[in-house]
């Protein structure tokens, strides 16, 4: 599939039309936001379709919903969103720019070998709420953040939607050496990963490598085509060589209310 074409099939499958666990999606003429229903996460504006004559009106009413739900918000805009100055616009009304991200999409037809051999790591499906205690170490180490909200989403799926997430660690000596999971989308031809991250100790053994091609196997035995990752510098050099197709960046903007 040509990148133009991908890029318009990832739109309207994981921006417009896509849905997540724990989120009510609400679609606007030119807007779809995405509303929490845990307490403690934030909103997200993840698809909108504006010009100079619509797009001021349209950031003004989305800080003004989201600030009298009480609730922080994230506005994702990638590189073909329009209008050209919309990054700025939304600087101008006080949303705060985050680093950018790169949107890579594997499809599976293309997937090297090495991905879907036997997985010789000791890599465990995470089932139980407790067990998300390994995430959270590997996480709030690896990136130096508070990630109470992530474990909230991840506890509140697996319980409620536990056919459409998948939450995996590796261990090394039975040690929680990395973390990953994987989110389904019903009716899409694609799946997400998320959550690709390595403790420095354990970097060079393959424990990337291994939570990726668990991920894989699942995805192909669930009859998904393509696989989507919103990756940091660090991920796309791996990702790009495992054949994940570079579609663009995403830059998110944050807004917060003025009590936080």
């Amino acid at each position: 599939m040509e990148k133009q074409e991908l890029l318009a099939l990832f739109d309207r499958e994981q921006r417009i039309e896509v849905t997540y666990p724990d989120i009510i999606r609400q679609a606007l003429p030119n807007i779809v936001r995405h509303i929490p229903q845990s307490s403690g996460n934030e909103g997200y504006i993840i698809y909108s379709n504006l010009d100079e004559d619509t797009v001021e009106d349209a950031i003004q009413e989305q800080i003004a919903f989201f600030k009298a739900q009480g609730l922080s918000f994230e506005w994702k805009v990638y590189d073909h969103d329009t209008p050209e100055d919309l990054k700025e616009r939304l600087a101008a009304h006080g949303l705060m720019e985050d680093a950018p991200e790169a949107l890579v999409v594997l499809d599976l037809e293309d997937a090297l070998p090495v991905l879907l051999e036997p997985v010789r790591h000791d890599i465990r499906r995470l089932t139980r709420v407790e067990e998300l205690a390994d995430i959270r170490a590997v996480q709030e180490a690896v990136w130096d953040e508070n990630f109470d909200s992530l474990i909230a989403y991840l506890a509140d799926t697996m319980q409620r939607s536990p056919d459409q997430i998948s939450v995996y660690a590796a261990y090394v000596d039975g040690h929680p050496a990395a973390t990953a999971w994987i989110v389904f989308h019903p009716g899409s031809s694609f799946a997400s990963l998320w959550g690709g991250s390595t403790l420095a100790a354990y970097r060079g053994r393959g424990c990337y490598t291994a939570l990726l091609a668990t991920r894989v196997q699942e995805a192909q035995s669930r009859g998904v085509q393509f696989l989507t990752v919103d990756a940091s510098p660090m991920s796309r050099p791996i990702l790009e060589k495992y054949h994940f197709q570079f579609l663009g960046f995403s830059t998110p903007f944050k807004w917060q209310p003025e009590s936080s």
